[in-house]
């Protein structure tokens, strides 16, 4: 595979250092704020925990301790996989706890900064494909895959069906349907089309993928990482040239150069 495209798979380039500089900058803001919180919560009620009895401020303590030991452990792994930009022990766990309880802080910590919501969103997605591909070439390469995409890809007039049954398609090229049509039976991968989040939820029930490749906006991208943790979701930003939702693009590029990446993690651990 070439470089160039093998770089776009592990989304490198200035892009992804632009989103990695602004994730690691959030993660240390939150390793402060966590931190004082908890030296507050310490310290507002340790005296009066004395005059419960003697030894309750140091079991107190202790577990005061224990927590910001755990949180403060778990955010600067999280950094350093992201400055590695490879895997880290925990790193399975740390995207599921990033995901469910550290990006909703990100986003609030974002915002006192102006830094938009959305902006936060695509800097996690793009740190969380850089562990997914990390754990891709590091020996646990999947074996079913799913393609998913979302229903705005579908030419907006177009009048065939395709939530239930890609392949009824007509391949008129007026979309991107046919081309990741015709990628997902090169590369021997399921694709499914989903118009919401509870059928994308349904399709990976139904599928059982080891690895999902998920086409979608970075709020349905973050909601499907969320939903589907702890399976390593794969996320590619779609193009909206027509607004959110209608016409939407897809760089194929990128969709090829990340199952050429797995093809290329098959063959090294075959």
């Amino acid at each position: 595979m070439p470089d160039q495209v093998r770089s776009e798979a592990a989304g490198e380039g200035t892009t992804r250092f632009s989103d990695k500089a602004i994730l690691i900058f959030l993660l240390v803001c939150t390793a402060f704020a966590v931190t004082a919180f908890l030296v507050l919560f310490f310290f507002i009620p340790y005296f009066g925990f004395q005059g419960i009895h003697p030894r309750l401020p140091a079991v107190f303590a202790l577990l005061t301790g224990t927590a910001a030991v755990a949180v403060l452990a778990a955010i600067f792994l999280f950094i350093a996989a992201a400055l590695r930009g490879r895997d880290v022990p925990f790193s399975r766990g740390l995207r599921s706890l990033a995901i469910k309880g550290l990006l909703p802080v990100l986003v609030q910590i974002g915002r006192v900064f102006g830094i938009s919501r959305e902006t936060v969103q695509h800097a996690f997605v793009a740190v969380n494909n850089q562990l997914v591909m990390a754990q891709v070439t590091d020996g646990r390469t999947p074996r079913r895959i799913l393609l998913l995409i979302p229903h705005c890809l579908q030419y907006s007039q177009c009048p065939v069906k395709i939530t239930y049954n890609v392949n009824n398609c007509k391949r008129c090229g007026k979309c991107p349907i046919t081309a990741l049509i015709e990628v997902s039976e090169r590369y021997g991968v399921d694709l499914a089309v989903a118009t919401g989040g509870t059928i994308a939820r349904r399709i990976v029930v139904e599928k059982r993928p080891d690895l999902i490749v998920a086409v979608a906006c970075e709020r349905d991208l973050v909601s499907g990482i969320r939903d589907t943790t702890p399976l390593p979701v794969y996320g590619i930003f779609n193009q909206r040239p027509n607004g959110p939702c209608l016409d939407t693009r897809v760089s194929m590029d990128q969709v090829v150069a990340v199952l050429e990446s797995v093809k290329a993690g098959r063959r090294s651990s075959s």
